[in-house]
């Protein structure tokens, strides 16, 4: 019985038809069952790794919308009740000069004669006259040390970053001269419910899979799953429509494995091709050009763990040479191995 893997590409498919039949012609083909498990993982994993991807883009994009109109880079200023009443004043004054201009211009005055009667500027008459109301003037705004820092702190919050002890060593670096207690107290000031809101999501759900965790739990048996590997799977199949039916065909799959029935193969590969899943198509395409081997693989009760096995001591003998020995040595090591 030949050794097979599933070929990735096909200039390694040749090569291994080729020397299979010519150095075992009566033998029948059979697919390695790990090597099968092996490249569909790769091909889960890649699978997983565009969607979690696509996920935590929409994720941040939703983070950014939630908090930008919370974030404000300009904060109004905090006046004394002295300063308050002197404003005030000030409006006082201001309101009586308007109603003064606008007195005088029914009366027929010319603009340049209301400024020198009322003591105010031409250009503030002409202003005036053309708002049609009181112009009220805009409060003052208080400029901050860490304004400047804003458009760097806000993409590092909404990418998850929420230690406000590292953001401050990061705004030193960058040359903020201000003192933690500002940085704290602003970000607490601008953002009050994001920790709290991140604390309590990460408490509630557990945190997505990396890719590779995701095809460790697609081809994992699911009654072997423990509680919160589950909830993981559980909320991975939920990002995507394509995710939740690839679990279903990668576990269909796996089923047919462990039990034995190739005779399925076919209706697999053809639900496989009818669906929009690039990256198990792609699997599928390498199986059709073994099929005769993979089907053999997935309904023989032989497995080529002997065969793995003394190719392992064959690389194990070869590497103890380190590159030094020629080729007769190694033969004798072989065969005195054997």
């Amino acid at each position: 019985m030949g050794r097979r893997k599933l070929p990735q590409r096909q200039s390694t498919s040749t090569i291994c038809t080729s020397a299979a039949a010519q150095g075992a012609p009566q033998a029948i083909q059979c697919a390695d069952r790990f090597h099968l498990l092996k490249n569909l993982g790769e091909a889960v994993e890649g699978l997983a790794a565009h969607h979690l991807a696509a996920h935590h883009k929409r994720q941040t994009q939703a983070a950014q919308d939630e908090l930008a109109p919370v974030w404000q880079p300009k904060r109004a200023a905090r006046l004394s009740p002295k300063l308050e009443r002197l404003q005030q004043q000030r409006r006082e004054e201001r309101l009586a000069h308007y109603e003064q201009v606008i007195a005088l211009r029914k009366l027929g005055l010319s603009q340049a004669a209301i400024a020198r009667q009322v003591g105010i500027g031409a250009s503030t008459v002409q202003r005036w006259l053309a708002a049609g109301t009181f112009p009220e003037r805009k409060p003052r705004e208080q400029a901050s040390q860490l304004d400047q820092y804003l458009p760097y702190l806000f993409p590092r919050w909404s990418e998850g970053c929420h230690n406000i002890a590292c953001l401050f060593r990061e705004l030193v670096e960058q040359g903020y001269q201000g003192s933690y207690a500002s940085v704290r107290d602003n970000l607490v000031r601008l953002l009050p419910n994001g920790r709290k809101k991140e604390a309590s999501s990460s408490a509630q759900a557990p945190a997505l899979p990396t890719s590779r965790q995701a095809a460790f739990l697609f081809l994992r048996r699911p009654e072997k799953l423990r509680v919160e590997e589950q909830e993981q799977l559980d909320k991975l199949r939920q990002i995507h429509p394509e995710v939740d039916q690839a679990y279903d065909l990668v576990q269909q799959f796996v089923r047919m494995l462990r039990t034995r029935s190739g005779e399925h193969l076919d209706a697999w590969l053809a639900r496989v091709q009818s669906s929009e899943l690039p990256e198990l198509q792609s699997f599928a395409v390498g199986i059709e050009k073994d099929k005769d081997a993979v089907r053999a693989g997935l309904t023989w009760w032989i497995n080529n763990g002997m065969v793995e096995g003394h190719v392992t001591k064959l690389k194990l003998i070869k590497r103890q040479g380190y590159g030094k020995a020629d080729f007769p040595l190694l033969r004798k090591r072989v065969l005195h191995a054997l």
